[in-house]
């Protein structure tokens, strides 16, 4: 009997605990969730309901926001600008620092860890810090109100280096480097079929964070950008403007334009990202 009550008893703290893990579960999501719930509602309202009421159901002020916004500015212009921009600045990125890393990881050369070590402390260091540098080197190489200053500084990513310099050390074995070299094979050869193909999942994760990093990048499009019809998507909707003041509406449609490329873009790359979580886990395991 004893024992019965006993077995009732761990599977009642079982289930108590089991339901507060999934209210907290549930909390969190709702916390995430609800600034993109916000936003989207706040679509469907004018000016006036959005600045005076807390707005919960949907509006009907959408197509008239939309409308205005399109009127004001040239916001595919911007999506276009933002896309080329965010695209160069990922895929370049990617090369260049997997690149990197595959001679980090693989290679044994004469000051690897002292640079590998700088790499880790400008890994540190707030961007912020040097924008002003950046803006007058950028003006001394006649390179303002171009794109190149917002695609070129991907390459030298200090964090997506470390990264796949970690997931390299743990899932490319120097055994089958070894066995390419014995093959024939050259540098780039081993890097473009063997070591990219085992990076994917890694490649993805790093690629989503950069890309949705170019993409929602504000003030180094605002310093470097001077036309209206070369501005990227963050800076065209920060200047939409209504007679008396921010086109609160026609914003929130702005944003709700530019955030959506990046959920679609996460819900594809999401089951490798998983995967590459996976991975990591059980290579330390």
């Amino acid at each position: 009997m004893s024992s019965t009550t006993s077995i009732n008893k761990f599977k009642m703290q079982k289930y108590v605990s089991q339901t507060l893990i999934y209210l907290f579960l549930i909390l969190v999501a709702v916390t995430a969730f609800f600034p993109f719930y916000t936003m989207l509602i706040s679509s469907t309202y004018d000016n006036y309901n959005i600045t005076t009421h807390v707005n919960i159901l949907p509006g009907t002020h959408f197509i008239e926001n939309y409308l205005r916004l399109t009127k004001n500015l040239d916001i595919w212009r911007g999506f276009l600008n933002s896309f080329v921009v965010a695209s160069l600045h990922t895929f370049l990125g990617l090369y260049i620092t997997a690149l990197t890393a595959y001679a980090f990881s693989k290679f044994r050369f004469k000051g690897r860890n002292v640079l590998f070590m700088i790499i880790l402390v400008a890994m540190m260091l707030p961007g912020q810090i040097g924008i002003i540098g950046f803006f007058k080197e950028i003006s001394d190489l006649k390179m303002l109100n171009t794109y190149f200053p917002l695609i070129l500084p991907g390459m030298a990513n200090c964090f997506g280096v470390f990264f796949f310099k970690q997931y390299l050390d743990g899932s490319v074995p120097n055994e089958m480097i070894e066995a390419a070299y014995m093959d024939g094979c050259s540098e780039l050869t081993i890097l473009h079929r063997i070591v990219m193909p085992m990076m994917k999942p890694a490649l993805v994760t790093q690629g989503v964070m950069t890309f949705i990093g170019s993409w929602n990048s504000y003030m180094d499009p605002l310093i470097i950008i001077r036309e209206t019809k070369k501005m990227t998507l963050p800076v065209l909707i920060a200047t939409v403007k209504s007679a008396y003041g921010a086109d609160y509406g026609a914003q929130y449609v702005g944003i709700l334009i530019s955030v959506l490329p990046l959920v679609i873009i996460f819900s594809f790359a999401s089951g490798l990202i998983m995967d590459n979580i996976s991975i990591s886990s059980s290579i330390k395991g």
